[in-house]
């Protein structure tokens, strides 16, 4: 029998209790639990079945009462002994993709970033367009590109037109980007022609992950007037393996901002859902930047409440993330675009000046968040590295 030693300080003791799917040489994917170093193999300590899928969806479909029934559980079997089998290194085993994404959203829900962006795009206009403190600004994205973290990035190509050209061309991305964003996982939808009160939230959605939006400023740049974000978005979405659940996040929730106006009703929270987290960002092992998600002007809630306010439908395994976090600080910038002003004012990345994304380039995006109890719970990390375009000539 094996009891798991759970170290003074860890970011992954009982008030977290993460979940993510793994497989060890020569097994199938399935569902576990990170304690401290280790991974607890769900299938085989609770016996349920619903733990040997290969992701998380059929669980997290059983809804909130399920979820705080399991998380009693686990809490109870890992403060004891465990068989020797159901425990595993997490440096022993492979990380897959959590879940099963049904949909992909995003939002833009930093008011710093927004109006950066409209600083360095309509220099001469007011920063904010005339909607955003009305809605949370969002679009589209392709869950069929959500990778999980470790998973290599290939530059995209597709066409760009900078001001001085006549015509576009097409090519590589000359300006990728990254987006330090948090993301949450619907556990259970709502059909279609419903709506998703903002008080709802802790009950439909099961947890976060961190995302790293990779963006491709030049081609995102030329497409985006008048629809919005499609090929500069789409080439790839990273999440990170470990899914933390709303359950134990109640102790990181904090007040918004502020918002001025008033939402509309709808939008309208009975508890704020505003959450104290703190990122971190490497660019090749430095940390350029410290991203505050306390200071996101839009929560969770209304995202959600936005996102069904029309009658859309929503599902297991949707996934809608935060836009980029940035706040009022430079070295509280989520995106590269903002950190270097457009290009405009490098920064120095281990000895060297750099804009953008250069192939061979990693990026890692760490965050931790208070813990009930006292202390501080993570969300491990999501990592990408950049490989060289394909396939240029077209």
């Amino acid at each position: 029998m094996t009891r798991i030693d759970i170290p003074e300080g860890s970011l992954f003791g009982l008030a977290n209790l993460p979940y993510g799917v793994f497989s060890t040489p020569g097994t199938a994917p399935r569902v576990g639990v990170r304690v401290a170093d280790s991974v607890v193999d769900l299938a085989a300590t609770l016996g349920d079945d619903v733990f040997a899928q290969p992701s998380l969806n059929a669980f997290m479909a059983q809804g909130r009462l399920r979820w705080e029934e399991v998380r009693r559980q686990v809490t109870e079997l890992v403060s004891g002994d465990l068989p020797d089998d159901a425990v595993h290194p997490v440096s022993g085993v492979t990380l897959h993709l959590p879940v099963e994404v049904a949909d992909y959203v995003d939002f833009y829900a930093s008011e710093h970033h927004a109006a950066n962006l409209g600083r360095l795009f309509r220099p001469n206009a007011e920063p904010l367009m005339p909607n955003w403190k009305h809605l949370p600004v969002g679009y589209h994205g392709r869950a069929g590109t959500v990778v999980v973290s470790g998973t290599d990035i290939v530059r995209p190509c597709g066409q760009r037109k900078a001001p001085d050209e006549a015509a576009p061309t097409f090519g590589e991305s000359k300006r990728l980007d990254i987006e330090a964003e948090l993301g949450f996982i619907v556990g259970t939808g709502s059909p279609l022609g419903s709506t998703v009160p903002a008080d709802e939230f802790a009950d439909r959605v099961f947890g976060a992950v961190l995302v790293n939006d990779w963006s491709a400023r030049d081609i995102q740049s030329w497409e985006y007037v008048p629809l919005g974000p499609n090929l500069g978005k789409s080439f790839a979405t990273s999440i990170s393996p470990w899914v933390v659940p709303i359950l134990a996040l109640e102790a990181a929730r904090v007040p918004l901002p502020g918002q001025d106006p008033e939402p509309l009703p709808y939008l309208r929270e009975s508890e704020s859902w505003g959450l104290d987290i703190d990122l971190a960002v490497e660019w090749n092992g430095e940390v350029v930047s410290r991203p505050p998600y306390r200071t996101m002007y839009w929560s969770p809630a209304q995202m959600l409440a936005h996102m069904t306010v029309n009658g859309a439908a929503s599902r297991t395994g949707d996934l809608y993330a935060s836009g980029t976090i940035s706040g009022p600080e430079k070295h509280q910038r989520g995106a590269f675009i903002e950190l270097t002003w457009g290009g405009k004012e490098p920064i120095t990345v281990k000895g060297e000046e750099r804009t953008f994304l250069q192939d061979g380039d990693e990026v890692a995006i760490t965050a931790t968040a208070p813990a009930a109890g006292g202390g501080r719970l993570g969300f491990g990390e999501v990592r990408g590295r950049i490989l060289p375009a394909t396939g240029t000539e077209r």
